[in-house]
């Protein structure tokens, strides 16, 4: 199967189903002599795994992680980077009464046009739990972008019609959903549990912005940096959109609004503003970047819907089991993750022309 594998000179490749064994990746290209642990690849996959709170798919996964190689005495050898995550509590036998009929929203359908067979035991690599690997191969990424001086922070900045009017960093992982703001995130939890308890889930944005990027990241023509972190992005499952900077909002300003001025302070060239997220011309400008990720509602939900079989027939469907009834307070750690994995590889690509 094709699209396994991420990056440029910092490559990653995924491997492993839901409900098999195990999953984990293989990262190559990482610089030698970088301080690692396992504890620092799972700290970041604790913010990831199921089961943290009452809004959250209750699957209890402790997503231990395993380095099988690549790092010698605590220290990366600058050889390929193997990780494992096994599989724990997989319950394969509630997706049984369903394996002949299409979830809506699902990647079933789709699937089984493209390979003529799919692991229909929630999903196969069409789940939302291969992004685990991605959060284990983004640790390494953002402790390497730490000695970097560079800083990745993602949030739920709205969810449904709710969103955020404060924006205070600390507050992120005080709450369950993730939200810098304590007022709206009671909403949002509040929200969340009345859809839950109505067969239903709700969508969401999450934002991340993005300290210490330097400037000359990203290529003027099919490799800039926003083209590279939209692909990024649009990579996780649930994302359906992806906005650098201003995004959409900005097109309700004019150019002079719009452009954000030059000057210079403390003998480096700055900006006023900041509507373009840090990107100019597909390059990073040395200002924070900040992107914006529209995330569907959980498309399993246990209201009856009306499908499609494997016969082709029109039935309906109930979608019983786990599931999360919003997805944005985990998603955080995966988009932290995929952006580190995309600056990581850009900068050392750079390190290449310099």
């Amino acid at each position: 199967m094709a699209g396994n594998i991420f990056g440029r000179i910092l490559r990653v490749s995924t491997f492993g189903e839901s409900h098999g064994p195990a999953i984990g990746a293989i990262i190559d290209g990482v610089p030698p002599n970088l301080a690692l642990e396992e504890s620092d690849i799972q700290r970041e996959l604790d913010r990831r795994r199921p089961g943290q709170s009452a809004i959250t798919t209750p699957r209890k996964e402790e997503d231990k992680v395993e380095i099988l190689s690549g790092v010698f005495e605590k220290k990366t050898t600058g050889t390929p980077i193997a990780l494992l995550i096994r599989n724990q509590d997989q319950k394969s036998k509630e997706y049984s009464a369903i394996k002949d009929l299409f979830r809506p929203g699902h990647a079933d359908y789709t699937f089984l046009k493209k390979y003529g067979i799919r692991d229909y035991r929630g999903g196969g690599r069409a789940s939302g739990r291969e992004t685990a690997t991605r959060v284990a191969a983004g640790a390494i990424a953002k402790k390497w972008l730490e000695g970097e001086n560079v800083t990745i922070r993602a949030y739920t900045k709205s969810v449904h019609t709710i969103t955020t009017e404060t924006i205070d960093f600390d507050e992120i992982e005080r709450n369950v959903i993730r939200c810098p703001d304590p007022k709206k995130a009671s909403e949002m939890i509040a929200l969340i549990e009345e859809a839950r308890k109505e067969g239903d889930s709700l969508g969401g944005v999450v934002e991340a912005v993005v300290s210490g990027c330097p400037p000359g990241l990203g290529d003027p023509v099919f490799d800039k940096l926003d083209a590279y972190l939209a692909y990024a992005l649009m990579s996780i499952g649930t994302i359906k959109g992806v906005e650098i900077g201003d995004g959409f909002s900005g097109t309700r300003l004019k150019g002079s609004q719009s452009n954000d001025a030059f000057f210079m302070e403390n003998e480096k060239i700055r900006t006023r503003t900041n509507h373009a997220g840090g990107i100019l011309g597909g390059i990073s400008n040395g200002e924070p970047l900040l992107v914006r990720v529209a995330c569907k509602p959980p498309s399993s939900i246990s209201k009856t819907q009306t499908t499609v079989n494997t016969e082709q027939r029109e039935t309906e469907i109930r979608v019983e089991g786990r599931h999360d009834p919003c997805i944005c307070p985990r998603v955080v750690p995966v988009v932290e993750a995929m952006i580190a994995l995309t600056l990581m590889d850009c900068m050392l690509i750079q390190r290449t022309i310099k």
